[in-house]
């Protein structure tokens, strides 16, 4: 007997249906309760870093910050962070050098303990990585948990939904627009089709409920939202561009690609280093990054926080300080902050979108010298171009590098553009040769002994 089939889900029927006015009622009460944890979350991680950073050597009675100040601190956020990745439920949160994916199952509330230790430590305490996979993670938790808790045998449907629509919330503001946390979940969820409209109003919804409960929050306590959510840069208008400026950000965004393609591989290659040993190797990880801050304060005297931290609070004072910073600082930063980031990838839970950010903007000062180019355009183009090779988003890419230099004009579009479709395509090549490297080389003798197969002779 031949089986079966489900009859085909009709959307607008659906969308028609009592049933889902109830889920979009269900997907407002998440999205107010989502963003309050959310606005708490941030806060707490802003308070963490002022605290630690700032407010408590000058209690301890320095003047300024001793330059070792950072390395007992990250040994603490790597001691955390190890803990809730090999004791707690989750490993605390997807991998950052794997980008920023919502697939592979929603985040259990069980599992939400474990995401915020890491997540606290990682980026209250100075490792380089952002805020948006916490988030993530911690809209899906809360969203289940609320529907559990209204109806234990809800379906896996209605669950996924209200995850979607928890993601959105929880993401929203920290780009300063709902719309944009919503292209970034839905090309990172991989949504799409007839069925997108039933996930997109819950978390549009959802989304718009969180942005209000944001500014209330910050009216009503008085806590600023500057220190975490991301604004147009003040950056000289662009008309337009010309032909050189198509050829320059061809060749840049190959060059963001290659330079993300090797930060990445070294984020894996350490992650499986640090992986024998994950307790004494972590910390050692987290070590090797207040070395690198360290390191880059003694060679240009710029504090050490320009290494450390996600660099989402920092864009102001780079860009106010790029013509009195040599061509020189500007590329040590570039190494440091890159090295940072890429152990950071590979050891701590966080997102791995502000880093890519901040390091394509320092890059874009470096490339406004270049001939026939300037400011403007080589900032968004390397933006866009070191966004995409860590996402794999190219709409999000476009989204986010297009919001973030709006105040120059429009005329950057085409260049940014260009250079997300450039970048991606890089990094596709090259990570497909990699697999294909990594698939054609001799298995280790002690894998070749387990399938069965004698090792190669020496």
């Amino acid at each position: 007997m031949s089986e079966v089939s489900a009859p085909p889900v009709d959307p607008a029927s659906m969308v028609r249906s009592r049933r889902y006015r109830a889920l979009l009622v269900l997907a407002a009460v998440i999205g107010l309760l989502v963003s309050l944890a959310s606005w708490g979350f941030l806060e707490l991680v802003h308070v963490i870093q002022v605290g630690v950073y700032k407010d408590l050597p000058s209690d301890l009675g320095y003047d300024t910050v001793p330059g070792w100040w950072p390395l007992p601190w990250l040994a603490l956020a790597g001691v955390l962070t190890a803990l809730a990745i090999e004791r707690l439920p989750g490993r605390g949160g997807h991998v950052p050098a794997d980008g920023l994916k919502t697939g592979g199952g929603a985040t259990q509330p069980i599992e939400l303990p474990g995401v915020l230790l890491a997540a606290l430590a990682t980026l209250g305490l100075g490792l380089v990585l952002g805020p948006e996979a916490p988030l993530i993670a911690l809209g899906m938790g809360l969203a289940i948990l609320a529907v559990q808790l209204v109806r234990k045998d809800a379906p896996q449907q209605v669950l996924g939904l209200m995850a979607a629509a928890g993601s959105f919330a929880a993401i929203s503001t920290i780009f300063g627009s709902p719309v944009i946390g919503a292209v970034i979940i839905i090309e990172a969820a991989g949504l799409g089709g007839p069925t997108l409209p039933l996930v997109l109003l819950p978390g549009l919804l959802a989304a718009g409920i969180g942005s209000l409960v944001f500014i209330g929050m910050g009216d009503w306590t008085g806590l600023s939202t500057s220190a975490w959510a991301l604004s147009p840069f003040a950056l000289p208008t662009f008309s337009g561009p010309g032909w050189g400026d198509f050829g320059w950000t061809i060749v840049l965004a190959i060059a963001a690609a290659l330079a993300v393609f090797v930060i990445v591989e070294i984020a894996r290659w350490t992650t499986r280093v640090v992986s024998t040993r994950p307790f004494v190797l972590t910390t050692t990880a987290a070590i090797v990054v207040g070395g690198l801050a360290i390191a880059f304060n003694q060679a240009t005297d710029q504090p050490t926080d320009a290494v450390l931290f996600s660099g989402q609070d920092d864009f102001a004072a780079l860009f106010k300080s790029a013509t009195t910073l040599s061509l020189w600082t500007i590329a040590l930063l570039l190494v440091f902050k890159g090295l940072a980031w890429s152990v950071s990838l590979g050891n701590f839970r966080g997102g791995p979108t502000f880093p890519a950010l901040f390091l394509g903007a320092a890059g874009g000062l470096l490339a406004g010298h270049l001939p026939g180019f300037s400011e403007t355009p080589a900032v968004a183009v390397l933006m866009g171009a070191g966004l995409v090779s860590i996402l794999r988003l190219p709409l999000s890419s476009v989204v986010i590098a297009l919001l973030l230099t709006s105040k120059a004009g429009l005329g950057v579009a085409p260049l940014i553009i260009v250079s997300v479709v450039t970048a991606y395509l890089t990094t596709e090549a090259l990570s497909a040769r990699s697999v294909s490297v990594a698939e054609a080389a001799p298995a280790p003798r002690g894998e070749a002994a387990k399938a069965g197969t004698p090792p190669p002779a020496a």
